[in-house]
């Protein structure tokens, strides 16, 4: 669970980030920025920022923010519904990233993309200056991701 005023700092930078990256906002996306902090009250190092622009049962697009050395958990994404699970493609727009895929570390930086194959186990860390990444994928089910620590809670919480 993270405070109010986390939620809305976390947000407030994205927006920031992302109009660096040259991505426009319309409307009310900026208030639709997801902040996880996956139920570890770290968010500074352990979490992400995500706004999702499109997601049904053909595939799905959205931006990811991470602070500078942020940390997104070790996770794969199974298979369900007679599908083999989420395959996702990240493409870094700014800062930098590194994935690492099954034990092997890719770097990426801006105008580079790898692609993850369904339910196999990622991670991902931002470098010194944070970064942006393009994810486009398969059908995006949150709720069944299958993270390697078991204290993570997917689902964001705020103090209300």
């Amino acid at each position: 669970m993270i405070t109010r005023e986390e939620h809305r700092a976390a947000q407030e930078y994205a927006a920031t980030q992302l109009a660096a990256a040259g991505v426009v906002l319309g409307g009310e996306e900026r208030e639709l920025i997801e902040v996880a902090d996956f139920g570890l009250r770290e968010l500074r190092t352990t979490g992400l920022m995500l706004l999702v622009y499109v997601n049904t049962d053909r595939y799905c697009a959205k931006e990811l923010v991470l602070y500078p050395r942020q940390i997104c958990p070790e996770h794969r994404h199974p298979p369900f519904e007679g599908t083999p699970g989420k395959e996702e493609t990240f493409r870094c727009r700014r800062g930098s990233v590194e994935l690492w895929v099954g034990g092997e570390r890719i770097p990426l930086q801006p105008g580079e993309q790898f692609t993850i194959p369904p339910d196999t186990l990622h991670w991902f860390q931002a470098g010194d200056d944070g970064a942006v990444v393009s994810e486009f994928s398969s059908t995006s089910r949150d709720d069944l991701d299958v993270f390697t620590d078991p204290r993570i809670v997917r689902a964001p919480r705020v103090e209300t």
